[in-house]
């Protein structure tokens, strides 16, 4: 795991934004290039659930079997991951999960990162913590977790369970003394969705989600990698107050970086990863919900930015549309990112310290632009430029992905 240590460059605070004054590798890094309201940012789209009637009968059997016993993590794992993304409903379905095993098999894919608490706040199999129970926070979508990660691991294949953190409308209803609240009703708060959140200082709500985690780890999941771990984006953010977290004492991105030091310590046997916003690898000002990618690669083994090029404002290094340029916005974003994991690897002083390695998300969605194969390939192609070692991961919210983009086994 991930180690903390000391940023050796020289940062001052201007007008609510924080520039780093240095240029690494060549890279010329200009907040005002990137300076966004997430507020602004379009949502990355959500899994659907599935049609009435469209489950596996071979699936809908299983439901009444016990599972198998816990399993131990991959024995060889890739030295660079390439993933795809599944929902729990695509890992409840035993054609879903024959159509990505065979993507898997049949191409430079070796991984998949598998819902286990998604948006809803629901934990998605029969998780053994009491507190799930106790909450009504469990929805059982994958009955045997423990075979279906058996089954991957014969394959070859590295199981990541995805967990949401702080966005989570169950346990602000269980538990509303945990919720964000809202200033003028004192109710709680919810973003634009109508989806409450859970307040990101409370050590309670911390404990919770690690609680979920571990018992994914003894299952045999090689990785957590977590999600909304974040203060709220969007919706009437005026109206946010929170009981825990001290807006007139602490940054947000210091609440943050307390979190991720958590995590470390109670996680610290465990390969974990932190999804970050894809403007957090060119912006250093927190993007107003607490994100520096500096804090998440002292804390985590794998930081994962949503490099969407959908998600860059119109405008973005002088593109009237981002999302019609995947190589240019994907590089710049990814070669920034390195160069500044690189501030951290040359200024460790004495002793070995780990950082984490970066593994971005990548867009095979249309949005913004229909996404062909040459258009997800050249966000590959834009990430080895970047770095030749970096791995990848690719998300499509309903898990058909694009096989031209992938070169063969």
């Amino acid at each position: 795991m991930s180690k903390s240590a000391t940023l050796g460059t020289i940062l001052i605070a201007s007008a609510g934004a924080v520039f780093l004054l240095t240029s690494v590798n060549n890279v010329e890094f200009n907040s005002n290039e990137s300076i966004e309201n997430p507020a602004e940012l379009p949502e990355v789209p959500e899994a659907e659930e599935p049609e009435t009637g469209t489950s596996d009968k071979a699936q809908e059997t299983s439901n009444n079997v016990s599972d198998i016993e816990a399993q131990k993590p991959l024995e060889n794992p890739p030295d660079v991951i390439k993933a795809v993304y599944a929902t729990s409903w695509s890992a409840s379905s035993q054609s879903k999960m024959d159509y990505l095993i065979n993507l898997i098999n049949t191409t430079e894919l070796n991984a998949i990162v598998i819902d286990i608490k998604d948006f809803s706040g629901m934990v998605l199999y029969d998780v053994d913590v009491p507190q799930v129970d106790e909450y009504g926070a469990k929805e059982i979508r994958i009955p045997r977790p423990n075979a279906l990660i058996k089954r991957l691991h014969d394959n070859g294949i590295y199981v990541i369970a995805r967990q949401t953190v702080f966005q989570d409308p169950v346990l602000a209803a269980a538990r509303p003394d945990l919720a964000v609240k809202n200033r003028y009703t004192g109710g709680t708060w919810k973003d634009r969705k109508g989806l409450a959140w859970t307040d990101p200082s409370s050590k309670e709500v911390w404990d919770y989600n690690i609680a979920i985690a571990r018992d994914a780890a003894d299952r045999g999941f090689d990785e957590i990698n977590f999600d909304y771990i974040r203060f709220p984006s969007d919706g009437d953010l005026s109206a946010l107050s929170y009981t825990f977290y001290d807006e007139t004492t602490t940054l947000k991105t210091t609440a943050m970086a307390e979190f991720y030091k958590y995590l470390n310590a109670n996680l610290s046997d465990v390969k974990t990863s932190a999804d970050l916003f894809g403007l957090s690898t060119v912006n250093y000002d927190g993007l107003g919900i607490g994100q520096v990618i500096e804090d998440a690669y002292r804390y985590f083994d794998y930081v994962s930015p949503m490099v969407y090029p959908s998600h860059y404002a119109n405008g973005f290094q002088g593109f009237a549309n981002p999302a019609a340029y995947p190589y240019e916005v994907v590089n710049y974003s990814m070669t920034t990112a390195v160069a500044r994991l690189n501030v951290l690897r040359n200024a460790t002083g004495g002793g070995p310290v780990v950082y984490a390695e970066l593994r971005p998300w990548l867009q095979d969605f249309d949005l913004g632009a229909d996404y062909t194969a040459d258009m997800v390939r050249a966000e590959i192609r834009a990430t080895y430029d970047a770095d030749p070692n970096l791995g990848w991961m690719l998300w499509d919210p309903r898990n058909n992905y694009t096989p031209g983009a992938l070169d063969d086994e």
